[in-house]
C-alpha cells in the first residue's frame, strides 16, 4: 500500500527517485540531502484529466472596478458600448485566452460574440 514518507531531518515530504549508483528506488528529500531506501517498490501516479469549460466566476461590481481595462464592446443585453474585461483565471494545462466582458451599465457578463459558438464557455 502506498503511503506518504517524510524526511527525518527536516520533516518535508519525500519523493520517489531512482538511485542509479545503488540501482534501487529511494525516497529523497527535495530540501536537504536525506534519502532512504523504499521498502515498497510500487509507485503510484494518478493523473486526473478533467475537461472543464472556462467559467465566468463572480462578476458583481466588476463594472465599477477602476483597475480593470475598458473596451468598446456592445453589450448584448442593453446595447451599451463600454465594458470591462478580464481573462479566464482557471489553472489548467490547456487554457485558451478567453476574454470575459462585463457591461459597465447593467453588469451583464458576456464573451466576445465573434467567437465560434461551439467554443463558447459556460457562464
Amino acid at each position: 500500500m502506498a503511503s506518504l514518507h517524510f524526511c527525518s531531518e527536516c520533516n518535508n515530504l519525500l519523493y520517489p527517485k531512482a538511485d542509479p549508483q545503488r540501482r534501487v528506488m529511494v525516497y529523497a528529500c527535495r530540501i536537504c540531502a536525506y534519502d532512504e531506501i523504499g521498502e515498497n517498490q510500487c509507485v503510484y501516479r494518478n493523473d486526473l484529466l478533467t475537461v472543464t469549460k472556462e467559467q465566468m466566476g463572480v462578476t458583481t461590481d466588476l463594472g465599477s472596478d477602476p483597475t480593470l481595462a475598458h473596451a468598446k464592446m456592445a453589450c448584448p443585453k442593453c446595447g451599451h458600448d463600454d465594458a470591462v474585461f478580464f481573462q479566464d483565471q482557471s489553472k489548467r494545462k490547456e487554457t485558451r485566452m478567453i476574454l470575459f466582458y462585463v457591461c459597465t451599465k447593467c453588469d451583464h457578463a458576456f464573451i466576445d460574440p465573434t467567437l465560434n459558438l461551439e467554443q463558447q464557455p459556460e457562464m
